[in-house]
């Protein structure tokens, strides 16, 4: 394999309009009085997230006798509830992120995201801003349809109820759809099959229609095994409130109505970090400054959602491949 080069991506004309793709979302926003916030990209903890990796690099920095490890944010999330917990409004963040090990023709190691948070914001409310954000962007009136997460393995694959469905079900469904072998996987481990259903059969699916036309789908109601920070659903508590978007088979945005707790954020973090080693990754120290933020003003009553700016721009430029909508890629 040749070494990786950083090489030249879209033309000029593609760059003027990923520019106007900027302002147009920052005018979203200033609209509706939610202020654009600058946050560090490097910081002394990683994420905690079993299935993300981050970016590490060492600092040498006058008074440290050893270079000092940072790591690039995943996301802005965390310091953005700092921010939210010490008494910020509404407010967002338009910039780059980096996780390691994504290069595809929908992945960069490098990439943009949109992240914005509302005060007093249900996520029913975050979803009908966020589809009204897509169709400004997307420059049509895409119809738009919300799916539970039961809804969506009942639908495209017939499974009534994939809470309590099976291992083995989940398995043969695999199976019966022709893919290819998984080596390593225990058939008894349901919820890693559930997922290979949901990311290798059913997500291509979603964004269009039956006719196989564009639409915004939205999936809410998702099992509290892949809760990451969202609320419990307040009358079936092995569900959360957390919402998916996705447009023409691609997932676009991941959304939560927040925890707000700094214990609740304490157990999720200890539960990614177990996961982490049942995978047999490197632990990683978690953001003890959101910790003890929260500990001193719990996250205020919001909801928060974190979208893709790199498709986006693919979609509204009807391009398959990241790379043409970038100045330069790696590759």
């Amino acid at each position: 394999m040749t070494d990786l080069q950083l090489k030249q991506g879209a033309d000029w004309p593609t760059l003027q309009k990923r520019s106007q793709l900027f302002q147009q979302l920052r005018a979203f926003f200033y609209e509706r009085g939610v202020t654009e916030v600058d946050v560090p990209i490097f910081t002394p903890y990683a994420t905690p997230d079993a299935h993300l990796d981050s970016v590490q690099a060492p600092f040498h920095l006058p008074g440290f006798t050893q270079p000092q490890k940072l790591y690039a944010h995943t996301s802005p999330e965390y310091t953005l509830k700092r921010l939210l917990a010490e008494g910020a409004g509404d407010l967002f963040y338009l910039g780059k992120v980096f996780r390691d090990g994504d290069l595809s023709p929908r992945h960069q190691p490098e990439f943009t995201l949109l992240e914005w948070y509302r005060l007093g914001f249900e996520l029913k409310d975050l979803i009908v801003e966020t589809v009204e954000l897509c169709r400004q962007v997307l420059g049509e009136a895409l119809p738009s349809e919300i799916l539970t997460y039961q809804q969506l393995f009942q639908r495209v694959l017939g499974i009534a109820d994939i809470h309590h469905a099976s291992a083995e079900t989940c398995y043969q469904t695999y199976q019966q759809h022709g893919l290819p072998e998984i080596v390593g996987v225990e058939k008894n481990d349901k919820i890693l099959w559930e997922q290979l259903l949901l990311t290798e059969i059913i997500e291509p699916q979603l964004g269009r229609d039956a006719e196989g036309k564009r639409q915004i789908t939205c999936v809410t109601e998702f099992p509290n095994h892949i809760a990451s920070l969202a609320q419990p659903h307040p009358q079936k508590p092995w569900l959360v409130q957390r919402v998916e978007i996705y447009i023409d088979g691609m997932e676009l945005a991941n959304g939560y109505q927040e925890l707000q707790q700094a214990e609740a954020y304490q157990t999720a973090f200890t539960k990614a970090l177990a996961e982490r080693q049942k995978m047999s990754k490197s632990p990683v120290l978690v953001d003890i400054a959101l910790i003890e933020t929260l500990q001193q003003h719990p996250l205020p009553r919001c909801s928060g959602i974190a979208l893709g700016v790199d498709r986006l721009f693919m979609l509204q430029q009807s391009r398959t491949d990241i790379r043409s909508t970038l100045s330069f890629y790696l590759d």
